[in-house]
This record gives structure tokens, sequence and C-alpha cells, in this order.
């Protein structure tokens, strides 16, 4: 059991050495807040939601290297395992696509997502709202910003409302949420 654990924890500190190496040299939209600090921010909140699953955290931490990095879906599940490898391309644009038929086809597939991927993005929303609020954008597009994950949190969730019991710090999070999108003069999502 010691062992097992052990184990699961270098798995998961091994996910967070790799994303740290991939991000080194790649550029956040709001260069104040590194990819580092985003992706830990991303962990920290799925683990405020009771969340132990190793391969999970492992997503969490890798939830931006194929979009962001040279990093393909066969090299995290080789070096991850396939779980891991296919959370992480659930939340992933797919890049050779058109930017209108790209949207289409993210869309797609958060709806399709597993509970897991989708409770990655509400924690990664979360994250980025929170780092909005110290950007120096202009409130223009900060507002289009927060319109954006507004409608990706639309998106997933009906799966979010019906697992709210088997994991009730998600109404925490969706409140927060709701904060900062009602601070932007939207409305406030409905979570029931």
């Amino acid at each position: 059991m010691i062992s097992e654990r052990v184990q699961s924890l270098s798995k998961v500190q091994s996910a967070e050495n790799f994303a740290k190496e991939r991000h080194i040299n790649a550029v956040r939209i709001d260069p104040n807040i590194s990819h580092h600090e985003h992706l830990s921010s991303v962990v920290a909140r799925l683990k405020n939601l009771g969340v132990t699953d190793q391969d999970v955290l492992c997503a969490a931490w890798l939830h931006d290297t194929i979009n962001d990095t040279e990093t393909s879906f066969d090299e995290l599940d080789k070096r991850f395992d396939s779980k891991v490898a296919v959370l992480v391309l659930s939340i992933s644009r797919d890049r050779t696509l058109s930017r209108s038929v790209q949207e289409e086809q993210y869309v797609k597939q958060l709806r399709g997502a597993p509970i897991e991927a989708k409770l990655i993005k509400l924690c990664d929303i979360s994250a980025n709202l929170r780092d909005l609020k110290n950007s120096q954008w202009s409130k223009t597009r900060k507002t289009k910003e927060v319109k954006k994950k507004l409608y990706y949190l639309n998106v997933i969730k009906s799966d979010l409302v019906k697992n709210k019991d088997q994991v009730p710090g998600i109404t925490s999070l969706i409140n927060g949420i709701n904060d900062t999108i009602t601070s932007y003069g939207l409305r406030p999502v409905v979570f029931q």
C-alpha cells in the first residue's frame, strides 16, 4: 500500500515536472501569470473539490500541453498512460483545423468529455477568471474573455449539475465564478 502511494505520488510529480519543462518557453495570453502558476491553481482547485484520483491530477497538470507545446497525444499516452492522455485530449483543441471548425469541434468534445475532464475544465475556467482580475488588459478585452469562459462553462454545466452531490465543492466553485462574472455585468450561471 505505501509503495503504491509513493508510486502514485511520483506519477503526479512527474506530470508536474513534465508540464514545467514543456511550458518553459511557452507564453501565456497574460504574461503576468506563469504556466506553472496557472497549472498549480487548477490542480489546487481539483484537490479542494476532493479529487484524489492520480490520473485526473496528472491530466490537470498536463491539460495545456497538447494546445500550448509540441507535446502529442501519443507522447502523453506512452509516458502517463491512455486515461491521462484521453483526459488531456478531451479538453484540447485540434489546431490542425480552421478556427471556426476548431471551435465547433472543441465544443462537441467538451460536451462528450468524461466528468473528470469537465471538472478539470471547470477548475481551468475558475483559475483563468481569477487570473483575469489582475490582468492589465482593457475592461473590454476582459469582458470578452469572461464571455468565452462563461460559454464553455454553460457547455459543461449539465454534467456538473448531475454530479454536484458526488462533488459538493462544485457549487462553491461556481459561486466564485459567478462573483467574477457579475463584476463584469453579466448574469450569473444558474446552477440547479
